[in-house]
C-alpha cells in the first residue's frame, strides 16, 4: 500500500481494479485544509490520462506488474503473433492497440518485453499481456527508395522509403534500397544509415 504522498511519478497503481501509471503528482495544502495530492494518471490499457486528488486518510495498492520475453513471428489482419521463447508451440495473438505504433517496425524473430498485469481479484494467475516494449532503436533493410533526383531538395531533403516490415518513413535522399538503416521505434523517424557487416 502507498500513502497518499507516496503516489508519485513512474510508480504503476491500482484505482477501481486497473492499472495506472502515475505520470504527475503534486502535493499541496488549500488554506488550512489537509494536504492533498492532486495526480495525472495514465490507464495503461486503455492510454488514457484522468486526474485523481489523494487525500491525506487514502491509500493505493501498487500494481503487479511483471515482464516476461516473448518472440515475435508475424502479423496477420490486425492481429500481432508472438511465441515464448522457452517453447515455441505455445503462440499467442496480440491487438494492434496493445502492441502499439513500434509494431510497424517489429521483424519477424525480434525478441521483445510483454508487460504483464496480474489482478489480484482475477484468477488468472498468469496474468495478461497489457503492452509491448520494443527496442527503442532497431536496424531494419530498405525494400523501395525512390531515385533521388538531383537539386530536389524543395521537400527538405528527404523521401518516403519502405521498409522490409512494410512501414513507410521519411529518410535523407542518400538512402537507397538495400541500405540498412536504425530507426527509433518511439518517434517512428529515420536515425541513420548502418554500415552493413
Amino acid at each position: 500500500m502507498l500513502e497518499y504522498n507516496e503516489i508519485l511519478p513512474k510508480k504503476v497503481i491500482l484505482l477501481e481494479g486497473e492499472p495506472y501509471e502515475v505520470l504527475d503528482a503534486h502535493v499541496f495544502r488549500k488554506q488550512m485544509r489537509k494536504p492533498v495530492n492532486q495526480t495525472k494518471l495514465r490507464h495503461l490499457i486503455t492510454g488514457k490520462v484522468t486526474e485523481q486528488a489523494f487525500h491525506q486518510a487514502e491509500k493505493a495498492d501498487e500494481a503487479d506488474l511483471a515482464t516476461k520475453e516473448v518472440k515475435y513471428l508475424y502479423q496477420n489482419k490486425g492481429e500481432y503473433w508472438f511465441c515464448s521463447i522457452k517453447n515455441p508451440g505455445d503462440r499467442f495473438t496480440l491487438a494492434a492497440d496493445i502492441v502499439g505504433t513500434a509494431g510497424q517496425f517489429l521483424k519477424a524473430n525480434t525478441v521483445v518485453e510483454a508487460v504483464v498485469f496480474t489482478d489480484p481479484k482475477s484468477d488468472d494467475e498468469d496474468g495478461r499481456i497489457i503492452s509491448v516494449r520494443v527496442p527503442i532503436k532497431v536496424e531494419l533493410l530498405v525494400k523501395e527508395a525512390p531515385p533521388a533526383v538531383r537539386g530536389n531538395t524543395a521537400q527538405g531533403g528527404s523521401k518516403q522509403i519502405v521498409l522490409e516490415t512494410g512501414a513507410v518513413i521519411n529518410a535523407p535522399l542518400f538512402i537507397n534500397e538495400g541500405d540498412l538503416v536504425r530507426i527509433n521505434t518511439e518517434t517512428g523517424q529515420y536515425v541513420e544509415r548502418v554500415d552493413k557487416k
